[in-house]
C-alpha cells in the first residue's frame, strides 16, 4: 500500500489547490515544497507581490487623485524602498500563513525538501542535513511552477540588473529605469515605476503592445502608458550592455538601430521557463519542451500513467486561476470522479495602469473568420460613478455577433477593469445576448452600469448598418 493516494510537487495555487481537492474527496495527500515558504511564485515573487506593488505606487505618488482634484501630485522625497515593498511584504506574510492553515485544515502533510522522481509512484525527498524521505503515491501531481527567463546577453550577478523575481530585493529605487520585455508582466512593472515619477523605457522586438489584445484596447493601453510617462521603444531589440563595475557609472544599453539608452537599473522580463529541472521527469518517461515544459494531454495527465502536470509548469497560459482550474481537473480525472476539461472561454487580467481585461474574441479573430458582429462601447467620462472616482479614459467594449446579438467578447480598460470583465465572462459562459444586460438591472451610480450603456450602443449601431459590412 502507498503511502499516499496522492504527492504534489510544489504548493503555488495549482498545489494548494489540488492537494485541498483531493483531500476533500477522501484522498491521504502529501505536499512537497523545496523553498523554506510555501505558496510559490503567485506568493513570493508574481502575482500577489506585484500587485501590491503596483497599488503602493498608486498610493504613494497620489497618482488616483490627480483624476479627481487634477492635483500632480508626485513622489514624497523621503519615500524608501522600504516603503515601497512594506505593503508587498505584509500581504506575502499573510498569504503565506493562509495556505499553512488551509492545508493542515484538510489534513494535507506538508513536507519540506528537494523532490526528485525516483520512479512513476516515488518521490524522493531532500532537505540539506536531514536524511532523504521516500514517499510513494498511487498520483503524482507536479506543480513546481516557473521561474524568470534569463537571456545570456545580461549580467544578472550586476545587482544593477534584475530580473522579475530580484527586483523584490531591490535595495534602492532607480533613477532610471529600462525595461526590456513588453509582455504582460515587463508593461505591468513599466507601469508602476513610470507612476512614481520614475523615467522608464520600456524595450521590445515586437512592433505592438501586447499584441494578443484587441488592437483598439492595445493602441489604448499604448497611450495611456506614454501619459504615463513610459518611453515606448516597440520594434527595437537591444544588441549591447555595458555594465560599468562602478555603481555611479551609467548602465549603457544599445539598441540595434544604434540607440543608446544609459539608466542606473535594468529590468528584464523576458518570459518564463518552467521549473523541471533535476526532477528526474525524462528519466521515468515524461515528456518536456523546449523551455522545460511538461508536455500534457486534455485532463492534464502526462505520457507516464499516474503522472500529471498542471500549472506554469505546463507553459500557456500560466495564470495562478487557470492554474487552480487544472489542478481541480487533474485530480478529479486521476481518482475516477466526475470531471470536466477548461472552459474555452477565460478572463485575462493585466495590471498595468490602467487596468486591462478581456474575455472571448477580438475584433480580429472575427474579422479573420468573416463572423458579422457590432460593437458596442461605454467611455467611463460618460458613466456616473466613473466621474465620481476621476475615471476619465476607461472603455468597456462589447463584441456581439450580428444575427443574434450574443455576446463573443468583452474587453474592458480602466479602474476595476479585472473585476468588471466577470460579468461579461458568465454571460459568455452561458451564452447570453444583449436582452440579458438590457433587462438587467445594475445598482446606480456602478461601472457595472456600463454594461447596459454599451448594449444599447450596439443596437443603435445595428439600425444603421449595411445588411454585410462585418462589424463596426
Amino acid at each position: 500500500m502507498a503511502d499516499f493516494d496522492l504527492v504534489v510537487i510544489g504548493s503555488g495555487p495549482a498545489g494548494e489547490k489540488g492537494a485541498v481537492h483531493a483531500a476533500l474527496n477522501g484522498k491521504r495527500v502529501a505536499v512537497v515544497e523545496r523553498e523554506p515558504v510555501p505558496g510559490g511564485t503567485a506568493a513570493n515573487t508574481g502575482t500577489l507581490p506585484s500587485k501590491t506593488l503596483r497599488e503602493t505606487s498608486l498610493y504613494l505618488s497620489g497618482f488616483s487623485q490627480r483624476g479627481l482634484y487634477g492635483v500632480e501630485a508626485q513622489l514624497p522625497h523621503a519615500t524608501t524602498v522600504s516603503d515601497f515593498l512594506y505593503r508587498e511584504r505584509r500581504v506575502k506574510g499573510t498569504e503565506r500563513q493562509r495556505i499553512l492553515e488551509d492545508l493542515k485544515r484538510h489534513g494535507v502533510e506538508l513536507v519540506y525538501g528537494k523532490g526528485t522522481l525516483a520512479d512513476a509512484h516515488t518521490v524522493v525527498v531532500s532537505r540539506e542535513g536531514q536524511p532523504d524521505r521516500r514517499l510513494t503515491a498511487d498520483v503524482i501531481l507536479v506543480a513546481t511552477g516557473s521561474s524568470p527567463y534569463r537571456p545570456p546577453l545580461y549580467p544578472f550577478g550586476d545587482q544593477r540588473v534584475h530580473d522579475s523575481d530580484e527586483l523584490l530585493d531591490i535595495q534602492v529605487l532607480p533613477r532610471a529605469l529600462v525595461v526590456v520585455g513588453a509582455g504582460v508582466i515587463g508593461s505591468e512593472y513599466a507601469c508602476m515605476f513610470a507612476a512614481l515619477g520614475i523615467p522608464v523605457t520600456l524595450v521590445d522586438p515586437k512592433p505592438e503592445l501586447l499584441p494578443f489584445m484587441d488592437d483598439e484596447l492595445s493602441a489604448l493601453l499604448k497611450q495611456r502608458m506614454e501619459s504615463l510617462g513610459v518611453k515606448m521603444r516597440l520594434g527595437h531589440t537591444v544588441e549591447a550592455v555595458e555594465v560599468p563595475p562602478d555603481p555611479k557609472a551609467p548602465i549603457r544599453l544599445t539598441l540595434k538601430d544604434g540607440e543608446q539608452l544609459e539608466v542606473d537599473q535594468v529590468l528584464v522580463a523576458s518570459g518564463r521557463s518552467a521549473n523541471t529541472a533535476g526532477l528526474g521527469l525524462e528519466a521515468v518517461g515524461v515528456k518536456l519542451g523546449a523551455r522545460g515544459q511538461v508536455e500534457v494531454g486534455p485532463e492534464y495527465q502526462t505520457a507516464v500513467p499516474g503522472i500529471y502536470a498542471v500549472g506554469d509548469v505546463i507553459g500557456f497560459p500560466a495564470l495562478a486561476s487557470t492554474s487552480m482550474e487544472q489542478a481541480r481537473i487533474a485530480v478529479m480525472h486521476a481518482f475516477g470522479l466526475e470531471t470536466n476539461r477548461m472552459t474555452s472561454v477565460l478572463p485575462y487580467g493585466i495590471y498595468t495602469i490602467p487596468e486591462v481585461s478581456m474575455a472571448g474574441e477580438t475584433e480580429e479573430a472575427l474579422r479573420a473568420r468573416d463572423i458579422p458582429y457590432v460593437v458596442g462601447r461605454a467611455a467611463f467620462s460618460t458613466n456616473a460613478r466613473g466621474q465620481i472616482i476621476g475615471e476619465n479614459h476607461g472603455l468597456l467594449k462589447l463584441l456581439f455577433r450580428r444575427e443574434d446579438l450574443r455576446l463573443l467578447g468583452v474587453h474592458v480598460l480602466g479602474e476595476q477593469a479585472s473585476e468588471l470583465v466577470h460579468v461579461g465572462l458568465l454571460a459568455l459562459m452561458t451564452g447570453a445576448s444583449a436582452r440579458l444586460f438590457v433587462e438587467t438591472c445594475f445598482n446606480y451610480p456602478t461601472l457595472s452600469e456600463a454594461y447596459k450603456t454599451a448594449t444599447y450602443d450596439a443596437l443603435e449601431k445595428i439600425r444603421s448598418l449595411p445588411a454585410r459590412s462585418p462589424g463596426t
